[in-house]
């Protein structure tokens, strides 16, 4: 099994991200705004894409009982990397929360609803991935390891 992401929060992301797109296309300081939140957004994606929400996709069946030992041990690897990346991941937020605070002022200033909404939505986005996603993913893994006998992290 490959491991998904569980389909609302691919949903989410692209939403965001097509979002994000279109206030890149601004002009002016909304525009700039956007563009910085893109280059620091976009890796940051990259990195919960590749290991910090597919663990996610492995949780409803943990809490049926219906994931195999192979399900189970494609999880490790990618909780064990989050478990190392924790911080630079917080800190990585730290930054994005700086720049969509200058994106929500400058679309405020430039009369621009839709962006100061996407940035107040992407800024809870990282609050909810801080606060439970991420934690999330990291109890999947604990509770895999321990289910094999494994070392989670």
């Amino acid at each position: 099994m490959t491991l998904e992401i569980p389909k609302p929060l691919t949903v989410e992301h692209e939403e965001l991200h097509d979002t994000l797109v279109r206030a890149t296309r601004q002009p002016g300081a909304t525009g700039e705004a956007a563009r910085e939140v893109a280059r620091l957004l976009h890796p940051h994606f990259v990195k919960e894409e590749e290991y910090a929400l597919p663990p996610l996709g492995l949780l409803a069946k943990l809490a049926r009982g219906g994931a195999s030992e192979s399900d189970m041990a494609e999880v490790l690897p990618m909780t064990r990397r989050l478990k190392e990346e924790y911080a630079e991941m917080l800190a990585e937020h730290r930054q994005i929360v700086g720049a969509l605070e200058k994106l929500r002022a400058a679309a405020k200033q430039g009369g621009l609803p839709e962006y100061e909404r996407f940035a107040d939505a992407l800024t809870l986005h990282a609050q909810t991935e801080e606060q439970v996603l991420y934690p999330a993913s990291l109890l999947v893994g604990e509770f895999v390891a321990l289910k094999l006998g494994k070392k989670a992290g």
